[in-house]
């Protein structure tokens, strides 16, 4: 019953949105009547086709029940309507789930090499470059806001805004602690290694997100060095920002030094912005920690095995060979397991 009610107010509300926006409203109202429009058609499409489906299925079994001549045909219809209702109630459910208010949202993406010294910075360099070219696949754009490179290559660490519609809704799986197990290129003996990076994936935050009070950081500019420890330039372009209740620090050295300090607020925003949801998904659930997607960045989430080809995935136990698939940017695959197993959790929650 209480789900009919849902429905119910849910079409209730669609008609309201339909009838304010033929009325000729204003264009900023408009705007925010259509965004809430087109969000809750489709919902309001499969109530409608919901509804039809049951009014089939009534008339076939009052048609059963009357011994009517065509009862044997109407038998035979009635699996097809059940499976019907069955989908569609499914996708009203999942429609009905509470969203992520981050998810259409772009993303800071972060990547740190962790244990295994130079082959973990490596590693850290093959990871960035995975999430490059899955970026490239769906029409995002990647700029690299700061970075520090290895000494044999790859990253120690590199931080990058990837932009575009629904990137975090996709990329927040990543969060976690990446392995890795082959034969680094620096190892002569042939021995198997394992090393690791760290993903973070943040929710890009706007100034009506998280309002940081001036007298809340702290700004040091020093001298941008690149590389090995050489100077980029002779001005003392890097900017350095502490956000002073947290003890965040966040730095960004390239040649524009106002570009460094909006780079470094953006970065500085998005991980208050993370904090902030962190904490309040913290009350909503003790446990959202051993979740799919929880960002819990201390979880060891994936397993790179080069000797046989091989990826895991941990949460949910998925094990693919495409390893040189995957590495090219295929990532969708693992993605969408994730996303399915986490809709998953979120209906097991709401029916208990």
């Amino acid at each position: 019953m209480m789900l009919r009610q849902r429905l119910d107010e849910v079409v209730d509300r669609f008609n309201i949105l339909e009838q304010r926006m033929a009325a000729g409203p204003k264009a900023d109202e408009y705007v925010e009547l259509s965004r809430e429009y087109a969000e809750l058609e489709p919902l309001v499409r499969s109530v409608s086709a919901l509804r039809e489906a049951e009014k089939e299925l009534a008339g076939i079994d009052e048609l059963l029940r009357s011994g009517d001549e065509l009862a044997e045909l109407a038998e035979a219809e009635r699996p097809i309507v059940v499976e019907t209702i069955d989908r569609l109630a499914d996708e009203i459910r999942v429609a009905l789930l509470p969203k992520d208010e981050a998810d259409s949202k772009s993303a800071i993406l972060e990547v740190r090499a962790g244990t295994g010294g130079q082959e973990a910075a490596l590693f850290a360099g093959d990871l960035f470059r995975m999430y490059e070219r899955y970026a490239g696949e769906h029409g995002w754009k990647v700029e690299v806001m700061s970075m520090s490179e290895g000494e044999a290559g790859g990253f120690k660490e590199i931080i990058a805004a990837v932009r575009g519609e629904g990137v975090f809704a996709r990329l927040k799986y990543e969060s976690g602690v990446h392995r890795v197990q082959r034969v680094p290129v620096t190892e002569s003996g042939g021995r198997i290694h394992t090393s690791a990076a760290t993903v973070a994936v943040l929710p890009e935050a706007k100034d009506v997100d998280i309002d940081i009070p001036a007298n809340d950081i702290r700004i040091d500019t020093m001298r941008a060095s690149g590389a090995g420890g050489q100077h980029v330039n002779t001005t003392d372009s890097a900017v350095r920002i502490t956000h002073l209740p947290t003890g965040i620090v966040v730095t960004s050295s390239e040649k524009s030094q106002h570009q460094n300090r909006a780079r470094a607020m953006e970065v500085l925003r998005a991980r208050l912005y993370d904090m902030k949801r962190q904490a309040a998904a913290d009350e909503r659930a003790a446990d959202r920690r051993t979740q799919v997607g929880s960002g819990d960045r201390s979880e060891r989430i994936r397993t790179y095995n080069f000797p046989q080809g091989r990826v895991t995935d941990h949460r949910i136990n998925l094990t693919l060979y495409k390893l040189d698939e995957v590495l090219a940017g295929g990532l969708d695959e693992i993605i969408d397991a994730l996303a399915t197993d986490h809709q998953s959790r979120l209906l097991a929650e709401a029916d208990g």
